[in-house]
């Protein structure tokens, strides 16, 4: 990639708090407008990384660099960066238009260029007609957007997001991850999104890095991520899954095939080679099976079902594998013409191909 290319760039990146280690050696580049997602559960790291972008936290060991530049010297105020927060902190005695002009004042902006700009940024993210209200009056994905409009309106390099939906209800949070991916498209500024979602991860990023214990496990596109996670963390963390205790044996032409421990066996993908023999774990995402009749199973894997979830769009079952453990397979709702499958019900499974993948632990 082209050093042009990079917003962001973070090499080996340590902070420690006392005796405690919160990013042990993170590493990674951040393209020029590039909706980057930093993903984990709580206490990953991922806060920490970003407050280290932003300025809040000085790193311990390695270095950020912001297009080519050093900046770990650099005082938040300095840097061209701004950060949404998930707790809105707006102004309650301004009025929206006065929170969303309060950087370009700081800055100094000439009155028209802030007016101008004040105004834009409200019509942007559809806030134009309450210029005049104050945070009091408007709802949490209102307030949301001030925020989010104050932060952008002087024009930073990169906008840091630290889980500014958390707040939000269900509804509201799936229709502002369009909006903000949307925003993110028209301004071209480069966004660092924090959060432990993944869905929000998947819906919106044009790449994702997974966290955990203070480590990066994995960067990708949410398809990557999601089809193919480097190690058992990813796989479970992203998505529902299933893994299975496998042996794995290399065959003609280099194709690699799973066994279980009952006999059933089917090809697998994996991107580093195993040791044919070797005992091994395989994922299989429960969209990626399907429930056929006992008599047409052609792997060997067959099963009683013990649950049959009605989830609107699909249904999720719950399928004891024979002398083996439990899987999740989801089918689409297909409506009332279909004949659905029933607790009790003697099944066997079919992978999609390619759907089965070898997992580092």
């Amino acid at each position: 990639m082209a050093e042009g290319n990079i917003a962001i760039d973070v090499r080996n990146a340590v902070k420690r708090f006392g005796a405690v280690t919160a990013l042990a050696g993170a590493s990674l580049t951040i393209r020029d407008n590039e909706f980057f997602t930093l993903l984990g559960p709580s206490g990953c790291g991922k806060t920490t990384l970003l407050r280290l972008i932003a300025g809040f936290e000085e790193i311990t060991e390695g270095e950020i660099l912001l297009y080519g530049e050093d900046i770990g010297a650099l005082p938040p105020n300095r840097r061209p960066i701004n950060t949404v927060f998930q707790h809105y902190a707006l102004f309650p005695h301004m009025t929206v238009a006065e929170n969303v002009a309060f950087g370009m004042r700081r800055l100094r902006w000439s009155k028209a260029d802030i007016e101008d700009q004040t105004g834009r940024i409200l019509d942007l993210v559809k806030l134009g007609d309450l210029a005049a209200r104050r945070p009091a009056q408007l709802s949490g994905g209102q307030q949301q957007r001030v925020a989010l409009a104050r932060a952008m309106a002087p024009g930073p390099k990169v906008l840091l997001l630290d889980e500014p939906l958390s707040a939000l209800d269900l509804k509201l949070r799936q229709a502002m991850r369009i909006e903000l991916k949307q925003i993110q498209k028209e301004t071209g500024i480069t966004f660092v999104f924090v959060t432990h979602d993944q869905e929000e991860a998947l819906t919106m990023s044009d790449r994702i890095a997974v966290m955990s214990a203070g480590e990066i496990r994995q960067v990708g596109t949410p398809r990557e991520i999601y089809e193919a996670p480097v190690d058992r963390f990813v796989a479970d963390f992203i998505g529902e899954t299933n893994v299975l205790d496998v042996t794995v044996h290399r065959g003609p032409e280099g194709v690699w095939t799973c066994r279980l421990p009952g006999g059933a066996a089917f090809p697998c993908q994996t991107g580093r080679p195993p040791q044919d023999g070797a005992a091994a774990h395989v994922l299989i995402r429960p969209e990626r099976l399907s429930l056929v009749s006992e008599a047409a199973c052609e792997n060997g894997m067959t099963g009683v079902i013990d649950q049959a979830v009605y989830l609107g769009t699909d249904i999720q079952y719950g399928v004891r594998l024979d002398g083996g453990p439990a899987l999740l397979v989801r089918a689409q709702n297909a409506g009332e013409s279909a004949e659905p499958f029933r607790p009790g019900d003697r099944v066997g499974l079919a992978i999609a191909p390619g759907a089965a993948r070898l997992l580092i632990d």
